[in-house]
């Protein structure tokens, strides 16, 4: 026998090495799957439509498949067994769902062969894909069975809610009794489709605890690659547009949530990175098989895509054969990429045996680094592993003040503070016997026009005149400042005095103010600089 490879993850195995899994040849399990199923969804087709009530959670439904036949069951050639629906009713909801038709879901599980895929965890089930890549049959221990029964109602819940989701989508759960053994089974949405090339995958849980894949899983030709992995590969992360971050992580936190409520924790987020360019180069070589499927998953909010978007219209404006339903991403060095994500290995919860792996590992290595842990814990640093190590916002363009602009502020305040002494200056010729209307002359002396012109129109220039004519009021051409004072009295040598410079180009008003205090004790002068 031999099973289709596909980006990888896909082996090969002869006849007398067939997989075997409880004692079960892995071509008699998928014989039983496509029979079982096709019977129990063929026989739901004839109970009417209705709401889903509290018991068709708990709801178990069995027939018997003799190898030789019965009135109910076509003959097969594998081992008598038993085949188990857990809530039959409750499933068929779900799928309608989603807009999966009975009709499509017997096509996609039992018209066209099983694809065995090879298991990049640790867990050692076996996993079937579909050839039209739509679902993914996964084999479960019987705490994780139990946990999904008990899961039932409150997941009803959550996706009456919120339909969009990167938590997985179950569609059904069964299982296969044969020769005292039980094989469980639960049917769910595929990830990463196979008619797009995952150049890389990651199963990251955003801890640092024995987070490498090993030298074995490296040796593959498209390894699943973890935390620390991913930290080396893409050290600067995974940008995003502003509105596409935003939606990914108001997702992710809302998923987060749901599962802290049901307190399950060591959960991944399986991440698959198509880089475009890449693509390109490579000529987009494409599988023989891959051109005569279907080439966009047809399951509504089965995409990366659909999944994160809120309203849902720009998904579907996205979801072309292009992208696949994948969303659009780039590397600090501005490679376009595809990504394709979903939160997966949610049936384990924080029972007695996982506080006890929990406590055996915080005494031996750092308890916060581990992957087991409380699931407040484990959802917040999930979370900010993925929105500051993994995912990023792309950066806006900020505007950087030009050179001009930075040039003109430092000649402004050289120019004001020389203004403000030449100031100082003449009032102490004033006390020595000067003239003390030396405002008067100085606003005389200029062309009354063109200053007050210039309050009317900042646009215009008017002439420069010297700086130390005893004027108070001039023109700098070089960052064209207004300079005005106002004296209010000629007879007081106490007398508060202004001077407001505008600079027009960078739109900066300077003021500079003396104190009303006795004068002869004020020398200095406050410059307030108004950005």
């Amino acid at each position: 026998m031999s099973t289709t490879t596909e980006n990888g993850i896909g082996g090969a195995w002869s006849s007398n090495r067939e997989k075997t899994y409880k004692k079960t040849t892995s071509s008699a399990l998928k014989g039983a799957i496509q029979l079982g199923i096709g019977y129990t969804v063929g026989n739901l087709t004839s109970k009417p439509d209705r709401d889903v009530l509290m018991q068709d959670f708990y709801v178990v439904e069995s027939v018997f498949l003799p190898s030789e036949g019965s009135n109910l069951t076509p003959a097969h050639h594998y081992p008598d067994f038993r085949f188990k629906t857990y809530a039959p009713l409750a499933f068929r909801y779900f799928r309608d769902l989603f807009g999966i038709k009975p009709d499509d879901y017997l096509y996609s599980l039992v018209n066209e062969p099983l694809i065995e895929l090879t298991n990049p965890g640790a867990s050692g089930s076996l996993f079937y894909l579909t050839s039209d890549d739509e679902f993914i049959i996964k084999t479960v221990q019987h705490k994780e069975a139990k946990f999904l029964q008990r899961l039932l109602p409150g997941y009803y819940m959550n996706l009456n809610q919120n339909p969009r989701t990167l938590l997985p989508k179950f569609y059904g759960l069964y299982c296969i009794q044969s020769g005292g053994i039980n094989i469980r089974l639960v049917v769910m949405n595929n990830v990463l489709p196979r008619s797009v090339k995952m150049h890389y995958k990651y199963d990251l849980k955003g801890s640092t605890y024995k987070r490498r894949a090993s030298r074995k899983e490296r040796e593959k030709g498209c390894p699943t690659f973890k935390d620390l992995d991913f930290q080396d590969m893409h050290e600067e992360g995974l940008y995003f547009d502003t509105e596409t971050y935003t939606n990914l992580m108001k997702t992710l936190q809302r998923d987060c949530r749901v599962l802290e409520s049901f307190k399950i924790m060591d959960y991944s987020l399986l991440l698959g990175v198509h880089v475009l360019d890449q693509n390109q180069r490579e000529g987009q070589e494409q599988a023989g098989g891959d051109r005569s499927r279907p080439v966009a998953q047809r399951v509504l909010y089965s995409t990366a895509l659909e999944s994160i978007q809120g309203d849902g219209k720009a998904a579907e404006a996205l979801t072309t054969d292009d992208t696949m339903g994948g969303i659009p991403a780039k590397t600090h060095k501005d490679e376009k990429l595809l990504i394709f994500l979903g939160i997966i290995d949610i049936l384990q919860s924080y029972r007695f045996i996982k506080k006890l792996e929990h406590s055996w590992k915080a005494l031996v290595y750092d308890g916060d680094s581990v992957s087991v842990h409380r699931p407040g814990f484990y959802a917040s640093r999930f979370l900010k592993f993925m929105s500051t190590r993994v995912f990023r916002k792309t950066h806006q363009i900020r505007f950087s003040p030009s050179k001009r602009t930075r040039t003109s502020i430092h000649a402004l305040k050289s120019s004001s503070q020389e203004i403000l002494s030449s100031q100082a200056d003449e009032r102490d010729e004033d006390k020595s016997g000067g003239n003390r209307r030396w405002g008067a002359r100085s606003l005389a002396s200029l062309d009354g026009q063109a200053v007050y012109g210039s309050y009317l129109h900042p646009d215009l220039v008017p002439p420069n005149p010297s700086y130390f004519e005893g004027s108070s009021v001039g023109t700098m051409s070089s960052s064209s400042i207004l300079v005005g004072v106002d004296n209010q009295t000629d007879e007081r040598d106490d007398a508060g005095s202004s001077s407001t410079f505008t600079l027009e180009d960078s739109a900066i008003c300077l003021t500079s103010e003396n104190s009303t205090m006795d004068a002869e004790h004020d020398d200095g002068s406050v410059l307030d600089v108004y950005l």
